[in-house]
């Protein structure tokens, strides 16, 4: 069976059907106190059906409100004439190793900052030399949530890590997807999600064509900074393909050579 169960609805629905038995019995042969006991276990039923343990947001709402801060950076790609793919840099680029941050080339070559420019130039939106944006990527937030629920940081683990564990969280833990499946083959990753609440929002952000090209949707742009982390190397979405009637989503990335 797919997804967490949840332990207080199937106590509800339980306790709910116990008190329709109860009430049925109360009614049939005139028991009042049977009546009382099933009305009791019919409140409680339908309190326990409708308990949950996180706090829910309509997928519209949360879409949207995704959708606010991708078009804003869409915009500011597009004027500053930034198109080429995002390079998602794995930690050892950074100062502080725990941070995602992608680079954006300007040119027409995606050149690779060194790790000793991408620190020194850490806390500047525009890198000068290679020309490029440095960005805190659109999955950056999600990818916190997977490691607080791992409770482990990614950059501890390897990819057999990731292949195992992923799954169980995005399906188990915080029931993003229904199956999920990642396999590397030579310096290629590839992410087969299915019925995921997500792919509403990967579609939406297909029409902000500069953010999807070059950085992803959340969900890819989030698997992008789980494997730039763990297996310590650039980290590019090659692809993405969104399949709406099989509510399918293939993500091809690439793992990227540095120079010596």
């Amino acid at each position: 069976m797919r997804g967490k169960l949840n332990l207080a609805s199937l106590a509800g629905w339980i306790t709910l059907a116990l008190g329709c038995v109860a009430l049925i019995g109360a009614v049939i042969y005139n028991h009042q106190i049977l009546a009382f006991i099933g009305l009791g276990l019919t409140f409680w039923g339908i309190i326990l059906t409708y308990i949950r343990s996180e706090e829910y947001v309509k997928e519209s709402l949360f879409n949207t409100t995704c959708l606010s801060s991708l078009t804003a950076l869409n915009q500011l790609m597009d004027k500053l004439g930034y198109v080429k793919k995002a390079i998602y840099l794995p930690p050892k680029y950074l100062k502080e190793p725990e941070n995602v941050k992608v680079y954006i080339p300007k040119g027409k070559f995606s050149i690779l900052p060194s790790p000793e420019q991408t620190q020194m130039e850490e806390d500047n939106l525009f890198m000068k030399n290679p020309e490029g944006l440095l960005i805190t990527p659109p999955g950056n937030e999600l990818n916190k949530l997977f490691e607080k629920t791992l409770e482990t940081s990614l950059t501890r683990v390897d990819f057999q890590y990731l292949q195992l564990n992923l799954p169980k969280i995005f399906i188990e833990e915080l029931e993003i997807t229904q199956d999920i499946e990642i396999n590397m083959e030579n310096s290629k990753v590839h992410v087969k999600i299915e019925n995921s609440p997500y792919l509403r929002l990967a579609k939406e952000t297909t029409r902000l064509s500069k953010v999807y090209e070059s950085l992803g949707c959340p969900l890819s742009s989030a698997i992008a900074c789980a494997l730039a982390k763990a297996l310590g190397k650039p980290v590019k979405i090659e692809g993405q393909e969104i399949n709406e009637a099989a509510r399918t989503m293939m993500i091809e990335y690439s793992l990227l050579e540095e120079d010596a």
